[in-house]
């Protein structure tokens, strides 16, 4: 099997650490220079934005998907070439899941983490074997990994819960494990 469609998770906001800007706008550029089509959650705002920006601005496939509520909140991608309104939250996350090889978790908040977590919940239990891939640009990632490590260490988790994701430090380390995925 081969990398088509890669699922971009990340936050509706750009935060206040420049960093994450600039790694949304280089996992946009590195989709496109790979010929992987983006799958996002439509918007044009936050880092979702940037990554969508930098991917359309550079050639590359996309699919955005956003629920009818946010339609007016987060402002679809205008040069998409193709979207899917869905109904609800749930709706979307499982349009993004199905309609990409790998997921990719950018910096976010609360959605970002809800979207991470059903996934991981999603491979923990069996139901797929989609690489999940958390790019932890400037470290915004290891309080979570921290919690995952304290949730296990409390037993409610075996520490077979960390094999189903990977934590990347950068664009680059993110690029070769997805190739290496996929190789």
């Amino acid at each position: 099997m081969s990398l088509r469609s890669v699922c971009v998770f990340c936050g509706s906001r750009s935060g206040r650490n420049p960093a994450h800007v600039v790694a949304a706008r280089h996992t946009g550029e590195m989709l496109t220079r790979n010929g992987w089509r983006l799958v996002f959650g439509a918007g044009d705002v936050g880092l979702m934005g940037e990554v969508a920006k930098a991917a359309t601005a550079a050639g590359a496939p996309t699919l955005g998907v956003i629920p009818t509520h946010l339609l007016g909140r987060e402002r679809s991608a205008r040069d998409m070439a193709r979207m899917v309104v869905t109904e609800d939250m749930h709706e979307r996350k499982k349009v993004m899941f199905m309609n990409s090889d790998a997921v990719v978790v950018l910096p976010g908040g609360a959605g970002s983490l809800d979207e991470f977590f059903e996934v991981l919940t999603w491979a923990q239990i069996g139901l797929h074997r989609k690489p999940i891939l958390l790019l932890d640009a400037d470290g915004y990632w290891q309080p979570l990994l921290r919690l995952l490590d304290h949730v296990i260490s409390e037993g409610f988790a075996d520490a077979s819960l960390l094999q189903h994701f990977r934590t990347l430090p950068d664009v680059p380390g993110l690029e070769a494990a997805l190739t290496a995925a996929f190789a």
